[in-house]
């Protein structure tokens, strides 16, 4: 009975061994990539806030068009500006050179006034000095007609001084006005909202007659020529990736189609949040039509051989161990890994057997 069972256990041993997975490390082609996903987005894409405080009363465009820079996108109506815009070209008209000429005209003419005076006193207060080395008239005379001069000749100054300042206040004023005047204009203009760029209007995100401020999205605009992929690469993989890496895109929009691209951008900072890296690339080979938001798969190859001695990942254990048809454990170092095969590096040969574990 013993010997039966022992022969049954030896019988089960070895057909069990018969019965394992086996397989032979072969050099073929592997390449290592970087799973990532992400959303198309058009090229200078951005949201257009409204910047003013006001209500719209005119949506010029609608979804889809072209824009042109300069286009007129969105008129905002905002009474509180339409009188200040009023009152400012009201006061740079009243304060015009030409509309103060009253005031300098008069303030000319007191000032030829005061020098003729002081012209007469100074030729009076002359003869009166004149007479008295003749000795014709008292000290009395001589000394008014001086005092007489002297306050000519001050009146004169004090006019002239006058007569300076405000020309130069009127011309400052009228300056100022004029500024203050472009600056509501400006203002104003920025209640007419138009594009600065040339490409499309994605969305309509607001409607005549609807209340908004300056912080209040208006529409999506982007450009309609260029579209870049928008991918977030996790932070263990993200010291992998480098500019001008390939990568290839497959959409739910075009479903068996995979189409090339590049990295062009990768971004310095971490999202905290989801512990992600903003990673850009543009088409090489992109498809025929494309809108923004779609979204894409993406695998990024970071490395590949066109000879590499690989074996299956689940034949290794803890990324260093294999074992043999024989039951023995090889260490081996590894290099490029998908996700099927190992690259090993050392520790097998083309063609060893080797059993899963």
């Amino acid at each position: 009975m013993q010997k039966f069972l022992l022969f049954s256990l030896i019988i089960l041993v070895f057909g069990c061994k018969d019965k394992r997975e086996k397989t032979s490390a072969t050099m073929m082609r592997i390449s290592e990539s970087v799973y990532a996903s992400g959303a198309i987005k058009s090229e200078n894409q951005f949201q257009l806030l409204a910047g003013v405080n006001g209500k719209i009363n005119k949506v010029w465009v609608k979804e889809g068009d072209n824009i042109e820079v300069g286009n007129k996108l969105f008129s905002v109506s905002n009474e509180i500006q339409e009188y200040a815009a009023e009152n400012a070209k009201l006061q740079e008209e009243n304060a015009r050179l030409e509309s103060n000429q009253a005031k300098l005209f008069e303030a000319k003419q007191q000032l030829n006034f005061q020098y003729n005076k002081m012209q007469l006193d100074s030729s009076l207060y002359a003869k009166q000095l004149a007479l008295y080395k003749l000795e014709v008239g008292s000290q009395l005379e001589l000394e008014q007609k001086e005092l007489n001069y002297l306050n000519a000749k001050t009146a004169y100054l004090s006019a002239q001084v006058r007569t300076a300042d405000l020309e130069k206040l009127l011309k400052l004023q009228a300056k100022q006005s004029i500024n203050n005047y472009k600056i509501t204009l400006q203002q104003a203009g920025d209640f007419e909202i138009k594009s600065r760029l040339k490409g499309s209007v994605y969305q309509i995100l607001k409607k005549e007659g609807e209340f908004v401020n300056s912080q209040t999205p208006l529409a999506l605009i982007g450009g309609n020529n260029n579209f870049i992929l928008e991918m977030q690469v996790d932070e263990n993989d993200i010291f992998k990736i480098k500019l001008n890496q390939n990568v290839y895109v497959s959409m739910d929009s075009y479903k068996g189609k995979v189409f090339t691209a590049s990295i062009s951008r990768i971004s310095p900072i971490m999202n905290d949040r989801n512990k992600t890296f903003l990673v850009e690339a543009i088409f090489v080979d992109g498809p025929p039509k494309l809108y923004p938001n779609i979204t894409f798969e993406a695998n990024i190859l970071v490395q590949s051989k066109e000879k590499a001695l690989l074996i299956p990942r689940n034949y290794l254990v803890n990324d260093s161990l294999v074992f043999t048809e024989n039951g023995e454990q090889v260490l081996v170092q590894t290099g490029i890994k998908d996700l099927q095969m190992v690259e090993i590096l050392s520790g097998l040969k083309e063609g060893d057997v080797i059993v899963k574990p």
